[in-house]
């Protein structure tokens, strides 16, 4: 989503490096003893101890840990004092030693232990999010698309830091000769610094002559980067290969964009504070367009929905679409509410967030026992801490109400949300650690991991509940961190699920038209930063990193951003409706498991439940998450354009004098779409009954851009109470690019309405043994 740096990092709205490795083990103190397998061979193992749990008989924890080591394990290497590998005893209490598999099973069982961990080996890996996506060097849509050689990708976001390794242009030829633009030198900026990676990087920073205090804080007209945002972004999308990239000890491999080789056009309209006005934006847009970018790529947005004719960079990006240039955009971070989604004109690719199968897990175990699973980025060595005080503080005063007489030494839990930012304003007051609880995120799987600078961690709502009931039952609440500092991949990582900050629909602009379109992977993703931003993005904060995680709609956005290249690169002659065709009707609608893709937003408005979790509908997730290697070989394509999106416009029921504002030779509205704003030829469907209206009737059109000729058979999915009978029910195609039409009509069955105002879901795929060209169908009964 488009929104400020400081909102990104203070409201969890805020590809990925990952470390393999095989999973850890934790061994509770009382069940789960199977996951370690019976072994005689001695392996080091992190016992992990409770200090307040040490009988007062033994002087010293020292003399506790040998005592356990004497008692639990048999074999004499390990039962001598000298077999204690490490003691913890600053943000973690316990030791490593090396233990067979049974000795470890019995230490889990040892009064105050909390939990035994294997140690294990890290192996780095390739970026998380292109393999999570199924994108590899060898083989699949890098190689098919040349790494996306060669296209331009321009961004309009906070400026570029071009001395990062991800912007290096090794191995790439020069820019084509079509391509006018250019770096532009500024007093902190040395056009010299570009190369044939970073071929474009201007600023469009003009504040309002009369703004004198926001013209002091947005900075002079510089594309470097002073926030971070946009630099994270571009490497994003298209990042040149760096090993060994990391954030401290997460997430280190091999960092890769999603087209490694594509070409990057900074134009920077977003200045310090992370302001971005139209004026800017639309001069960016301009620039962008008039250089010869093939794709824009903006996670910026406004707060809310916007109607398209008084959204002046709605119309800004239907000029670009007139060009032939693809326009990718964040779909928010307001969620978990419906209608949030925002960015969502039809000549708009809308993307929302999602996780991937990748957690940086740490515990907040409670007086009482109980051991919660968060989250965390907290990068001190050593792995716990002993029993702290915990104390709710209210989000709206705890910054006035943060002062050493009332944090010193407590753990302060916030129920309404925190950030690192939060954590370093309590540090500065004496605080002891941080608990945020995400009112947003049901469960861990998709809360933001935040780098705090004391003892902290991020719980879902879910986990958060259960810190409230404790809190509430006891007098004198206390709890203890503990961390694992490392970071878990895999299938026991449910993933994608849609996160509870990524907007979603209805789309209150123009609700026949279903937005998002798709999402991708925005949670947690670790990307190219500034060297002059702090890692949290605060003053006071001196950290500083060559990579930083964050997360947010802005996230997912430039994903899509780079796998569009990958298309543009294959298919150079397609318009911008193809490309976003082509993401859409190849999405995936199952997770890492073979499940429905989730959605993690908490109080979801809109949404199907299973057991404790909602499928993310069509609403939230659009047409599904995408994939690279399908999208480059969809098969058939709904093609749109100028004209289309005009007749569209039409019936939205704009004035003349609205439409003149897309079109300025507009004169009148002929030709109208018989079904509707939803009967524009796009690759989603929103059926709207009204109370007199039982029967609707769409029609959409098919290009064949697949080499060998084919025929495709229709397969419906529809609520029981509503009769969807497509016309005709096979299409054969023999050239490329030909078209073919076919119609819907969708009955309303008698004695089978869902309550007024209501939602239900469906889809319309036309298949062959080859390709699968899916539409998501979304089904409303008006008031």
């Amino acid at each position: 989503m488009a929104t400020t740096i400081t909102r990104l990092l203070h409201h969890l709205a805020l590809f990925l490096l990952i470390v393999e490795f095989a999973d850890a083990v934790l061994i509770p103190k009382t069940k789960n003893h199977a996951a370690l397998k019976p072994q005689a061979s001695s392996t080091t193992y992190i016992v992990h101890a409770n200090d307040l749990a040490k009988p007062p008989h033994f002087r010293s924890l020292e003399e506790w840990y040998r005592s356990m080591v004497i008692t639990h394990a048999s074999s004499t290497r390990a039962a001598s004092s000298s077999s204690i590998l490490y003691t913890y005893d600053t943000v973690m209490h316990g030791f490593a030693v090396q233990l067979t598999g049974d000795e470890a099973r019995l230490m889990s069982s040892a009064p105050g232990v909390i939990g035994v961990y294997e140690d294990r080996v890290l192996y780095p890996q390739t970026t998380r999010s292109p393999g999570f996506m199924g994108l590899e060097p060898g083989n699949g849509a890098w190689k098919q698309a040349d790494f996306g050689d060669g296209v331009i990708i321009g961004f309009v976001d906070t400026g570029i830091w071009p001395e990062s390794a991800s912007f290096d242009d090794s191995g790439l030829g020069p820019v084509r000769s079509s391509w006018r633009g250019k770096c532009v030198d500024a007093h902190d900026f040395n056009a010299s610094l570009c190369n044939n990676k970073l071929v474009g990087a201007k600023a469009f920073i003009t504040p309002a002559a009369d703004a004198v205090e926001e013209r002091k804080s947005r900075g002079v007209s510089s594309p470097r980067d002073k926030e971070g945002h946009g630099t994270h972004v571009a490497s994003t999308a298209a990042g040149a290969e760096v090993r060994n990239a990391s954030l401290y000890m997460f997430s280190r491999g091999t960092a890769r964009g999603m087209a490694p080789k594509a070409r990057i056009a900074m134009y920077k309209a977003c200045g310090v504070g992370g302001y971005c006005r139209n004026a800017d934006i639309v001069a960016a847009v301009d620039a962008a367009v008039k250089d010869g970018v093939d794709i824009i790529s903006m996670s910026v947005g406004g707060a809310r929905p916007t109607a398209f004719h008084d959204d002046v960079v709605a119309i800004a990006l239907f000029g670009a679409e007139r060009k032939g240039v693809f326009v990718v955009l964040s779909a928010g971070n307001n969620g978990p509410q419906a209608t949030t989604v925002i960015n969502s004109a039809p000549w708009m690719t809308t993307v929302g967030a999602a996780t991937v199968d990748r957690q940086y897990p740490a515990q907040l175990t409670l007086g009482n026992g109980v051991v919660l699973a968060g989250q965390s980025l907290y990068t001190m060595h050593a792995k716990g801490t002993h029993m702290i005080q915990l104390v709710s503080t209210d989000v709206f005063n705890r910054w006035h109400s943060w002062t050493p007489d009332t944090v010193m030494g407590k753990i302060m839990v916030c129920m309404h949300e925190a950030s690192d930012v939060d954590g370093i304003i309590l540090q500065n007051a004496g605080g002891a650690g941080i608990v945020d609880v995400d009112p947003q995120e049901w469960s861990r799987d998709g809360s933001v991991a935040y780098a705090f600078t004391l003892p902290g961690l991020t719980l879902s709502y879910t986990a958060g509940e259960k810190l409230r009931a404790y809190m509430a039952s006891v007098p004198y609440p206390v709890a203890s961190f503990s961390f694992a500092c490392e970071t878990v991949i895999g299938r026991n990582n449910r993933a994608p699920v849609v996160a509870g900050f990524s907007s979603r629909g209805p789309n209150l602009v123009a609700l026949e038209l279903l937005k998002p379109d798709v999402v991708a992977p925005g949670v947690n993703i670790l990307a190219a930063w500034s060297g002059d931003a702090s890692v949290s993005g605060y003053s006071d904060d001196g950290r500083r990193a060559d990579y930083n995680i964050i997360s947010g709609t802005s996230m997912s956005c430039p994903h899509v951003a780079g796998i569009a290249a990958l298309i543009k690169k294959k298919h150079p002659s397609w318009t911008p409706a193809m490309v976003r065709s082509a993401l859409m009707t190849t999405a995936r609608t199952v997770d890492n498991r073979g499940g429905y893709i989730l959605d993690n937003g908490h109080s979801v408005i809109v949404g199907r439940r299973i057991d404790n979790f909602r499928v993310a509908t069509p609403l939230v997730a659009g047409a599904g998450h995408v994939q690279p290697d399908l999208a480059l070989d969809p098969g058939l394509v709904y093609d749109a354009g100028e004209h289309d999106y005009v007749h569209f416009l039409c019936a939205l029921n704009y004035t003349a004098e609205q439409m003149r504002r897309f079109v300025p030779d507009f004169v009148n509205c002929t030709g109208t779409l018989a079904g509707g704003p939803a009967s524009l030829n796009y690759p989603s469907f929103v059926v709207a009954f009204e109370n007199c209206t039982d029967v609707r009737t769409l029609t959409r059109t098919l290009t064949k851009v697949s080499e060998e000729a084919e025929t495709y058979s229709v397969t419906v999915v529809a609520p029981e109470h509503v009769k969807v009978t497509v016309t005709p029910t096979t299409l054969e195609f023999k050239e490329q690019m030909e078209t073919r039409s076919y119609s819907v009509e969708f009955r309303n069955e008698a004695g089978g309405n869902p309550e007024a105002g209501g939602w239900d879901f469906g889809q319309i795929s036309w298949e062959n043994g080859k390709h699968k060209v899916r539409s998501p169908v979304a089904f409303h009964w008006k008031n």
